[in-house]
């Protein structure tokens, strides 16, 4: 876990200097990440690091699909879950993004524009269900206020809670 919040503060600053995080550094994630699996069970625990960082990816693409998250985003928290305990993934996910919405929440009601982003929000809900199909959340470019923030941070800091035992 020591080296997973290494990578992930390297992962933090790419993240927020430049806003997107470098496919090396989350390859280097993947493979430090296989290689102790390995090291402490073989073959099998190897393909069971690989098969949870697929399962977390798999969840996380419809997000990614309506463009919620960025690529960069699902692939950081794919690899990451990979480090954890199965039956801990869904907790770390769900903190990941707990935190990333409270970070959202503080940021849109600082700039005054929490309730613009909540219309917006349940525009888009209205259209979808309408036309019952999923679209992207900011299509024609027309961001209206957008709150974009770095899912690095909130993926650490979730890390760093399970290391402190919260969960």
């Amino acid at each position: 876990m020591a080296v997973l919040c290494v990578f992930l503060t390297a992962a933090c600053c790419f993240d927020y200097r430049h806003k997107k995080i470098p496919n090396f550094l989350i390859i280097m994630m993947g493979v430090m990440g296989a290689c102790g699996r390995f090291f402490q069970g073989g073959v099998w625990e190897a393909a069971a690091f690989a098969g949870e960082a697929v399962l977390a990816m798999c969840l996380l693409y419809p997000l990614f699909k309506v463009g919620a998250v960025g690529a960069g985003d699902v692939k950081l928290l794919g690899v990451t879950a990979g480090y954890f305990p199965f039956q801990k993934i869904l907790v770390f996910l769900f903190l990941s993004l707990l935190i990333a919405a409270v970070v959202s929440l503080i940021k849109m009601l600082r700039k005054s524009y929490f309730l613009e982003r909540m219309e917006y929000l349940l525009d888009y809900l209205r259209d979808v269900a309408k036309c019952r199909q999923f679209k992207l959340y900011l299509q024609n470019g027309q961001d209206r206020g957008a709150v974009g923030i770095c899912l690095s941070g909130p993926v650490l800091a979730s890390v760093l809670l399970y290391m402190g035992g919260v969960y």
